[in-house]
């Protein structure tokens, strides 16, 4: 019975697969255009998945190895299955394959199962309760209908009842993990998510690259959406990368403005998104919801939507409320933490961009600061020829004079602030003692665009990025070297696609390589107890985080580390512009990362950005003090009076005689 029920089941199961895969891939497809490659991708997707996923699963080492056992025994015990009971290939050897296959899925099966019996408050619920069941009722069916293939037991054995209940429990089990694959399920991740990888939109991030800096939109075609209004705005392969979420809440559990109570959650973002794409509300989304000020967290099923519907009203309810997406701090938490490698932060960006370009709805003091930069190239409004009134005193080298220098130092906008000018006069303190060939552009440099790029203008940023290229066109450089994490961030990662290709480096790494080389001489830090802030823009996005480090160190510091450093660092709450459109939540970030930081019994911060330095002051004492690193370096330089002029040694009689 069994030889003629397992292949109608397993080839049944297989072409309604097929036919949801040719219906989820056209679902997919309503989006823009995305160049990909299609079978360069399709060839890179087992290593990206063996190897690229796996490096991000490994960090959580429990799921790790339950999804390597889960995973990897249910792929070999679908393909073996397919063989020996779909084709009846009944082969000892592929039977106690089949077995093993079989034997480790159900392994990793019972991890699973363990893990929802009291599953974390990320993790959704809902159908994913059901998938433990299902792995086990897969593995253990397939399991004992082969038992008879490798010879353990006798053709026939059972008889018809255990062969009705073996039925049953194959039909169970494909229908979940073939059917619901690409119908919809639990699984679907396992097939949305193989193609992400082999189509993802930032293909860069695989084999150990990098990419982090946002897409630039083709403001020359009139024709182009300015930003995206409705779900088929994204290009297709980003919707197939949010049909790729697993929902394990790992990008919830690290969102800063989730854990503050504002209406943010990444993984619900993602969700939504797919429940627009194919029509709908979030009445059966099983995971927490958008916080509320009131703590019980925004209801669910008051928001539905559409594929050609917007995403957000100005006016009633659609799918998302714009203060979700003005929540966001850009701080990249969520796609570090991601195992499926999902860009949420792009996503955020491109429908603020709508709001922004197409609506004009930059929420609080966003249209100000925006206004600002177009009026005075600067967020603040200030003047701007107070840009250099800082450095009145220091006699600095201007590019406009020398045309060349070695060292490009981009000041930044820090230049209208008081406590961030203390910060740029000890850098500039460190390159007279090193002696190093630098110059500023002083009243010839512009806002770098980063705030108006996360805010979604776009227009402003594109502007502000060409005049700024065209300024260091006119001049022979180097390197840039910024105190600013945001700035070095958009001139190293965006600028480029718009023609201005730099090589960039943060101040803390610069100094790291004065340090290395003996250009400076230092002394010893009097500072006892010191914990360290990595910034957003210089660790997740860019991957800096030892320079820092090592500075501090040169000076005798040791750090103190926080629960949450390196890439699972704490954002300040001060990116994406966040502090202008300040929506409300239930704490500030900054407090929360100040209760971070005072569970080290650190005295002293040290800080690598502005931004950072002025969340983090602006916590309400006692608190420890606040210090770049520059700062602490400039404290410590041991700067070595001018030398004499050496006289030239006499020159030996026959020596001049050869000299014509």
């Amino acid at each position: 019975m069994l030889n003629i029920i397992l292949p109608l089941l397993l080839f049944a199961a297989l072409a309604l697969a097929v036919l949801g895969a040719v219906k989820r891939f056209a679902m997919w497809r309503r989006g823009r255009p995305a160049q990909v490659d299609w079978l360069g991708g399709l060839l890179a997707m087992p290593r990206r998945y063996l190897v690229d996923l796996h490096h991000v699963v490994e960090r959580d080492k429990y799921m790790s190895r339950t999804h390597v056992a889960t995973a990897g025994g249910f792929v070999l015990a679908a393909l073996l299955a397919i063989v020996v009971h779909g084709f009846g290939l009944h082969s000892r050897i592929l039977g106690f394959a089949l077995l093993a296959a079989t034997a480790l899925m159900f392994g990793g099966a019972l991890f699973v199962a363990k893990r929802r019996l009291d599953p974390p408050s990320r993790l959704s619920k809902g159908p994913w309760m059901r998938l433990p069941k299902s792995l086990l009722m897969f593995s253990a069916s397939f399991f004992i209908a082969t038992l008879p293939v490798a010879g353990i037991l006798p053709e026939g054995f059972g008889g018809w009842f255990l062969a009705a209940i073996l039925a049953i429990g194959v039909a169970w089990g494909v229908s979940e993990l073939f059917f619901g694959m690409t119908w919809g399920g639990p699984m679907k991740h396992a097939f949305a998510g193989a193609l992400h990888l082999a189509w993802h939109r930032r293909s860069e991030r695989f084999a150990g690259g990098r990419s982090t800096g946002l897409k630039a939109l083709d403001l020359s075609d009139p024709m182009a959406p300015l930003g995206v209004e409705k779900p088929t705005d994204f290009t297709w392969n980003q919707l197939l990368g949010f049909d790729a979420c697993v929902q394990c809440g790992k990008c919830e559990a690290m969102c800063p403005a989730f854990a503050a109570g504002q209406p943010l959650n990444p993984k619900k973002l993602i969700q939504d998104m797919v429940i627009g794409l194919a029509g709908g509300n979030d009445a059966k989304f099983a995971g927490s919801p958008y916080p509320s000020l009131d703590g019980r967290g925004k209801p669910l099923g008051e928001h539905s939507g559409g594929p050609h519907l917007p995403i957000v009203a100005l006016e009633g309810k659609a799918l998302v409320d714009a203060e979700t997406l003005w929540s966001c701090t850009t701080c990249r938490a969520c796609v570090e933490e991601c195992p499926m490698m999902i860009e949420h932060v792009d996503a955020i960006v491109d429908m603020r961009r709508h709001l922004t370009l197409e609506k004009g709805a930059t929420p609080n003091k966003g249209a100000e600061v925006l206004e600002n930069l177009i009026a005075t190239d600067n967020p603040g409004g200030f003047a701007p020829g107070g840009r250099l009134n800082w450095a009145a005193d220091l006699n600095l080298p201007l590019m406009s004079e020398q045309k060349q220098a070695d060292v490009l130092f981009w000041v930044g906008d820090g230049a209208f602030d008081m406590r961030n000018q203390r910060t740029l006069r000890a850098f500039v303190k460190i390159l007279k003692a090193a002696k190093v060939d630098f110059a500023v552009l002083g009243l010839e440099e512009r806002d770098s665009g980063d705030v108006a790029r996360r805010l979604g203008d776009e227009a402003t940023f594109q502007n502000l990025a060409k005049r700024n290229i065209a300024t260091l066109a006119q001049y022979r450089f180097k390197r840039i070297v910024s105190c600013d994490p945001h700035s070095f961030h958009v001139l190293k990662n965006e600028y480029g696609a718009l023609g201005g290709s730099y090589e960039v480096l943060h101040h803390t790494t610069f100094i790291d390589e004065l340090v290395k080389s003996g250009a400076l001489q230092l002394g010893q830090s009097k500072a006892d107890s010191v914990t360290y802030h990595d910034p957003c823009y210089l660790g997740r996005y860019n991957g800096e985080y030892e320079a820092p480090r090592n500075v501090l160190k040169a000076i005798g510091i040791e750090v103190k580390e926080m629960q949450r450093s390196g890439f699972r660092s704490r954002c300040c709450g001060g990116g994406g512009g966040a502090p202008i459109t300040d929506i409300p939540g239930k704490q500030r970030i900054p407090d929360m990362r100040m209760v971070d930081i005072k569970e080290t019994g650190a005295e002293l911060v040290a800080v690598g950005c502005p931004q950072c330095t002025a969340m983090l002051e602006g916590v309400v004492a006692p608190r420890p003090e606040i210090k770049d690193i520059a700062e602490l370096v400039a404290e410590v330089l041991i700067e070595s009076a001018e030398a004499p002029a050496k006289k030239p040694a006499a020159v030996k009689r026959e020596e001049v005689v050869g000299v014509h």
